[in-house]
């Protein structure tokens, strides 16, 4: 029997909730804050039942015992696990404003509620990097998903289609950004696109997106557009198979231009039906997903 887990980690309010609550919709058996020292015999368990899908989300709750998890993976690994491994993550200025809505403590904060507003703002921020630190191991290897500017309905489409994607010796992940939101945290690599022609300025196509037709015809009638495809398509396809080598599972190309509209969302459509031929490719559209 082949099982095959996902391990769910990252930051302290990134939305690990929300992607085991996913998960769990998607027919996995569901763990939460699983002690480390209990993973190794809670698989052994797992395969005495017959089970087949198993999610378990780990972090920085679990203290010293963090950092034997990335051991033990590999470990699962070589006994044939199938084992996924997700890590969330969210920009610090993010993290803070999620806990200043919730009035929620973060797990490694021993502040109390007589400090003043300053001083919590600067505990809660020495505690945010704290856990970075502490995270650091799980987060190489993992896929990495910024959840910063996504809603949490597109947390759960995000997850669900990572894990429905076909098994192949590497997945990538080609997502459209607006640099005037920011860079996502996940990008393995970031290709600027906003020197290319912009059809936001003809009235005829600024409302529409680089998967309508009409804007996909006229970025392919400009010699640029098609360069700019051209010298990403060629940097990927000399890298991938040594990334393959390398063991990793996943690689995000991140195409950002202005707004996330037109431009890198049509280079996105198009690498993504290039390379889906050999490799196992997934879409994002990190601000039309969120209209």
């Amino acid at each position: 029997m082949n099982l095959d887990l996902v391990l769910i980690t990252g930051m302290s309010g990134s939305g690990k909730s929300v992607a085991l609550h996913a998960l769990e919709d998607a027919g996995y058996y569901c763990v939460d804050n699983l002690p480390p020292e209990l993973l190794t015999s809670f698989i052994a368990l797992q395969h005495e039942q017959q089970a087949t899908r198993v999610a378990i989300a780990m972090d920085v709750r679990s203290g010293v015992s963090l950092p034997i998890v990335p051991q033990q993976l590999e470990a699962l690994r070589r006994d044939g696990v199938s084992l996924r491994s997700l890590f969330l993550d969210a920009t610090t200025d993010a993290l803070l404003r999620r806990y200043s809505e919730t009035r929620r403590r973060h797990p490694l904060s021993r502040q109390e509620s007589r400090i003043d507003v300053p001083e919590q703002h600067r505990v809660l921020m020495q505690a945010i990097e704290l856990e970075r630190e502490l995270l650091a191991d799980l987060r190489d290897g993992a896929d990495v998903i910024d959840t910063s500017l996504i809603r949490p309905a597109q947390l759960q489409s995000y997850i669900k289609s990572l894990i429905s994607a076909p098994r192949s010796a590497l997945t990538l992940v080609f997502e459209s950004f607006a640099f005037k939101r920011g860079v996502p945290l996940d990008a393995d690599y970031v290709f600027d696109v906003r020197m290319l022609p912009n059809p936001h300025y003809v009235p005829a196509l600024r409302q529409l997106t680089g998967r309508d037709t009409p804007v996909i015809e006229w970025l392919r009638a400009h010699e640029d557009v098609a360069r700019m495809y051209d010298d990403i398509e060629q940097f990927l396809s000399h890298w991938l198979d040594a990334l393959a080598r390398d063991h990793r599972s996943y690689v995000t190309v991140a195409i950002g231009c202005t707004g996330g509209q037109h431009r890198s969302v049509f280079l996105v459509e198009q690498l993504a039906h290039t390379f889906g031929a050999r490799w196992g490719a997934l879409k994002r559209h990190r601000e039309l997903d969120a209209s």
